[in-house]
């Protein structure tokens, strides 16, 4: 099998099995998906969770896609990319994928509406900040050097700025 074809296959079971899990099997195991009254009586809430989880959905596409194409390799600890990942969301964020997650189940949160839901998103974001300070921007360091530390310098972890990094910025 092909590197490209090994890439896009690792990548495609990483997406179904971790984020579906996360954003997916989870939150129906906690709410069976079945809609309640909108949060406080406010109807638009509703619709902005259903926004929400369609940009989870669309913003963890494309990651998974850069991670294969770009990356040359997964988002998976045990299938690493072999390149660092500095392009699309990626410029105003060094971790899109997470903060899509988080959305996503704060969005269902909104949508169903669900107070579990809204605690479950925050042990998620904090699983996620464990694991990011603890394992992966170690790894990153060890495996992309200066060009990590580079981009770490310019591009927040969890609230994305605003102008996209093009990676020719001065640092300090």
């Amino acid at each position: 099998m092909r590197k490209s074809t090994r890439d896009a296959v690792a990548t495609a079971l990483f997406l179904i099995v971790a984020p579906g899990a996360v954003v997916g099997l989870v939150p129906w195991l906690i709410t069976g998906w079945r809609e309640a009254p909108a949060l406080l009586g406010f109807a638009p809430l509703r619709w902005l969770g259903m926004v929400l989880v369609g940009l989870c959905v669309l913003i963890l596409l494309d990651s998974f896609w850069r991670f294969a194409r770009e990356g040359l390799g997964s988002p998976a600890p045990v299938y690493p990319t072999e390149r660092l990942v500095t392009t699309g969301l990626y410029r105003h964020v060094r971790n899109p994928m997470y903060v899509a997650l988080v959305a996503g189940i704060l969005g269902q949160a909104l949508w169903l509406p669900s107070g579990a839901l809204i605690i479950y998103a925050a042990l998620v974001a904090l699983a996620a900040h464990l694991f990011v300070r603890f394992y992966e921007e170690p790894a990153l360091k060890r495996a992309h050097g200066a060009q990590y530390a580079a981009y770490c310098a310019a591009v927040p972890r969890w609230l994305p700025r605003l102008a996209p990094w093009r990676g020719d910025e001065p640092q300090g």
